[in-house]
């Protein structure tokens, strides 16, 4: 009987010890959002879902998460200072309203960024492209997207004259959804890749237009509702990689592993379990 208790209370032990270790284990799991090792994290303008977008807080914390990368928006300032800033207006992420380029740089960094996200944000500015490089250039990968350049000409030549101060432009992409705009930055500066942002479409690009794309591109760019298998097939045919995003598709994880994609541009928003909080809007 002695024997037989001693064993009961070993066993009890033993699956206390157990428990305790699963708990701890649970406990101590990152809140990097890991998709798996073999894709690209791209936290799309910061960790937005954490902090105001394209803003220093979102972007250290983006960085905290476990980034591989960062991914941010470029317009030009009205006395031609590329700056940080999503939209062509200020009205959505600012306490001001006009167009960014109808703002000199003075007057943009008076704006905050950051009390209508949260007031704990209060005193967020806008930044620079040059402050940006100056504080993360080397922490961490960087994915500059250039809007609207129709707007700003010669917006290509102002990003790559920030670029060209620093030797090693490897863990840099530039993107648009500007084809022409790309090429003219592959021109000016062959060294950085670049990204092409495809416009969602039901009609699928072709092995021609791939190929004419990964020419010059090393990226070719989707929202995963748009994309499937065959083509990110082609693009890897070509030497190409491809990211995907989208902002209503619950599935994009999933689709990402299917369609065996190099990354996704997702908010960080939320542990992995809880996929749709990582959708990013484009």
């Amino acid at each position: 009987m002695r024997k037989f208790k001693q064993q009961r209370i070993i066993l009890t032990i033993a699956i206390c010890s157990l428990c305790v270790w699963f708990l701890v284990g649970y406990t101590n799991q990152s809140t990097r959002p890991d998709i798996t090792t073999n894709l690209l994290n791209v936290a799309h303008r910061g960790a937005s879902g954490f902090a105001p977008e394209n803003t220093q807080a979102s972007f250290r914390k983006g960085i905290e998460m476990g980034a591989d990368f960062l991914e941010f928006d470029v317009h030009l300032s009205k006395d031609g200072e590329p700056v940080i800033i999503h939209d062509e207006r200020v009205d959505r992420t600012t306490n001001g309203k006009g167009f960014v380029k109808d703002l000199t740089l003075a007057e943009l960094k008076e704006l905050d960024v950051g009390g209508s996200f949260d007031p704990n944000f209060t005193g967020e500015t806008i930044m620079t492209l040059a402050e940006l490089l100056e504080e993360f250039y080397g922490e961490v990968g960087l994915l500059i997207e250039i809007k609207k350049p129709e707007l700003y000409p010669g917006i290509e030549e102002k990003v790559v004259e920030a670029l060209t101060v620093y030797q090693d432009v490897s863990g840099i992409i530039i993107q648009s959804f500007d084809i022409d705009s790309m090429r003219k930055v592959h021109s000016l500066l062959p060294e950085v890749q670049v990204a092409i942002l495809m416009n969602p479409s039901p009609f699928l690009p072709s092995s021609k237009t791939l190929k004419e794309l990964t020419s010059f591109a090393s990226y070719i760019n989707f929202n995963v509702s748009y994309v499937n298998k065959r083509v990110v097939d082609q693009v890897h045919k070509h030497d190409g990689k491809v990211l995907v995003w989208s902002k209503k598709d619950t599935q994009l994880f999933a689709k990402a592993k299917r369609f065996g994609v190099d990354g996704v541009i997702s908010d960080f928003s939320k542990l992995p379990m809880d996929e749709p909080a990582f959708l990013a809007t484009k």
